[in-house]
């Protein structure tokens, strides 16, 4: 499930991307077949193990292209072991709503960046999040859980005073906002009830088949409902580059 629309994060071989806070590693895949080199990074030693494991059955099978690269490495998204202006890009997909002091992790974002280099935010939207608070106090008070509802306004303000131009934004995953109220209101780890069951299995199926119909539902219904927003930023270019 792909939250970033790679149309306006151009990727592609020659781009160094950084996937801060992989997770599951969904972009740092596409990122990897798009042919661009890509580090998955992520302080979850499990996920980086199983993400690792995916990047080099995609190596062996050759589902990226032969020039490409692509790493997993382990660290504080507050303090990132890489230097100054590393990556051309940077998609940070559902990180910051986590993060106590999400302000310096936006700035670490920005060190790392190239000047001109554009970054992809995804947060929840705030909406859906909200009623998913309402439903479910264990929803969001898990340890690891979210810490933050933003808007789109604080957000973009954010990242603005951090440095970055604002860019473009969307909504996504419309579809998957009913998922995650029916899970709010039986119970967040109560993934065998029928309802949600029921609702996931509909998800699985219209993920892997895209059928026209629930394609431009969801299309329709992300500006009201869509569970996550996108924004995208550039780092200013120095005097003299053109990005």
């Amino acid at each position: 499930m792909i939250t970033v629309d790679f149309t306006l994060l151009p990727v592609g071989p020659g781009n160094h991307v950084l996937d801060l806070g992989c997770g599951n590693g969904r972009h740092a895949f596409e990122v990897y077949r798009r042919g661009a080199d890509v580090v998955a990074f992520d302080q979850n030693e499990n996920d980086l193990a199983a993400v690792a494991a995916m990047l080099s059955a995609m190596r062996t099978e050759g589902e990226a292209p032969a020039g490409a690269d692509a790493d997993t490495v382990k660290g504080d998204a507050l303090d990132m072991p890489f230097d100054d202006s590393s990556f051309d890009r940077v998609i940070a997909a559902e990180i910051f709503e986590h993060l106590p002091h999400d302000t310096a992790a936006m700035a670490e974002m920005y060190r790392v960046l190239r000047p001109g280099g554009i970054a992809a935010v995804t947060v929840p939207s705030w909406l859906p999040e909200r009623l998913c608070w309402a439903l479910s106090e264990d929803y969001h008070t898990a340890e690891g859980g979210h810490v933050r509802i933003y808007t789109r306004a604080e957000l973009a303000a954010k990242l603005k005073a951090t440095g970055f131009e604002i860019g473009p934004h969307h909504h996504a995953h419309a579809l998957h906002a009913p998922y995650w109220w029916i899970k709010c209101a039986v119970g967040p780890d109560h993934d065998e009830h029928p309802l949600a069951k029921a609702y996931h299995r509909m998800l699985v199926w219209d993920l892997l088949h895209a059928p026209k119909p629930t394609r431009l539902a969801e299309r329709a219904l992300n500006p009201v409902m869509g569970k996550s927003v996108v924004v995208y930023v550039r780092k200013p270019a120095r005097s003299g580059d053109n990005g």
